[in-house]
């Protein structure tokens, strides 16, 4: 059983950044793609970026376009994703997922994503 770990979530004033980390402890790292998604409190599940793991293709829902980076660090195992001048309506938990790299997971909230991790949670207050 592949177990994803999310961290680096943290409470943040508006306009501020954090990084988050996907990591795989002891586990394999050769997946098609990890994305990253969120789920505010009484919101549906929301796609924001995802990378391929063998390439250089990296996928951002519009919404996040701009501030939001992923990266994959291989050699530490973790894909990261910075997040920049965040907004109270980023407030929500972040989860990353392995998967397909294409707009279909990004849209539909993570449909055909394989495994996910249990998320971390971010705070943007005003």
């Amino acid at each position: 059983q592949v177990q994803l770990v999310e961290s680096g979530g943290a409470q943040v004033h508006s306009g501020g950044s954090l990084r988050l980390s996907c990591s795989v402890p002891g586990g394999p790292w050769n997946f098609e793609g990890i994305g990253w998604f969120r789920q505010a409190s009484g919101k549906a599940r929301e796609g924001l970026a995802c990378i391929e793991m063998d390439g250089d293709t990296k996928r951002f829902a519009e919404s996040v376009k701009g501030r939001f980076t992923i990266s994959n660090d291989s050699s530490k195992k973790t894909v990261l994703l910075q997040m920049m001048n965040l907004k109270p309506e980023d407030t929500a938990i972040y989860y990353c997922a392995t998967g397909p790299c294409s707009y279909f997971p990004l849209l539909s909230g993570g449909s055909g994503m394989d495994h996910w991790g249990k998320g971390t949670p971010v705070t943007v207050s005003v």
